[in-house]
């Protein structure tokens, strides 16, 4: 990533060293199209970030009884800290983009980090007592359920503009980039709900399978829901970008139809 060397993309891993840094600066410069779209790969990285403090604490332990270093430990915050630092991130992104330009909707938006940050609080909380049945585990299955429709609301109204009424495609919106792949916007918003509600497979009892592994399914079916998510928000900012006339590929009118030759001057005519 380091690398100063001009080889294996260095412009590229430059520019992802820039706009990762650029999130550490949320609520205090302007927030830009890049700095909350990194922000929003970051959420999908949730379980990703809170083992790294699995895996440093299980190396100071050689290892041995990696258990202690887990969610029914009392170190379970710190995990928890630095699962939620990509949402305290858009929360605060959220927060100095509605005090920029007085739009509700990015409260609204801000809104739906804090109900995560909720969930993700009441789960941790829960696994922590031991994945009982108690007042934990009813909070953590409200607030999931609100989490999972607040977010896929989100994502289909305003990340994806899609269900609009009145379209050629039901479901979908008025124009669509992906012309030759219409099945696939039905596919992803289908299974981007299904994967927003992932987290029921936690509510099983027992140990078959390990709370470690339905952790792995979770996370790993996550970063594909994410990387689904991207084509389609992309999609919808660049239609939106032409909407606004920020890109076009029309020629500005009027222009000259006087064409001359490399060498013409206004004397020589």
């Amino acid at each position: 990533m380091f690398d100063p060397f001009n080889f294996f993309f260095k412009s590229s891993r430059y520019w992802l060293i820039k706009s990762i840094s650029k999130l550490l600066a949320s609520g205090i410069r302007r927030v830009e199209f890049t700095d909350f779209w990194m922000g929003d790969q970051f959420t999908s990285l949730v379980f990703t970030l809170s083992d790294l403090f699995l895996f440093a604490c299980s190396y100071a332990r050689d290892f041995n009884d990696w258990r202690q270093c887990g969610s029914t430990s009392k170190a379970w915050p710190v995990a928890f800290t630095l699962a939620m630092l990509p949402f305290l991130v858009r929360l605060v992104q959220s927060i100095k983009r509605y005090a920029d330009s007085k739009l509700t909707t990015h409260l609204i938006n801000g809104g739906k980090y804090l109900t995560g940050i909720i969930y993700y609080l009441c789960f941790y909380i829960w696994r922590h007592q031991g994945q009982v049945r108690n007042t934990s585990f009813v909070f953590w299955c409200l607030f999931g359920t609100i989490y999972s429709i607040y977010a896929s609301a989100w994502d289909f109204w305003m990340d994806w503009s899609v269900l609009r009424p009145h379209v050629k495609y039901p479901f979908l919106r008025e124009e669509l980039l992906y012309k030759d792949y219409i099945p696939a916007y039905y596919f992803a918003i289908i299974s981007n709900v299904l994967i927003r509600f992932i987290w029921v497979i936690y509510i099983p009892s027992g140990s078959t399978p390990d709370t470690y592994l339905r952790l792995f399914i979770a996370g790993f079916l996550e970063m594909l829901r994410r990387w689904q998510w991207n084509f389609f928000r992309l999609e919808n900012e660049h239609l939106g970008n032409m909407d606004q006339y920020r890109v076009t590929h029309e020629v500005p009118l009027p222009y000259s139809f006087n064409h001359r030759e490399p060498g013409d001057t206004e004397d020589s005519e």
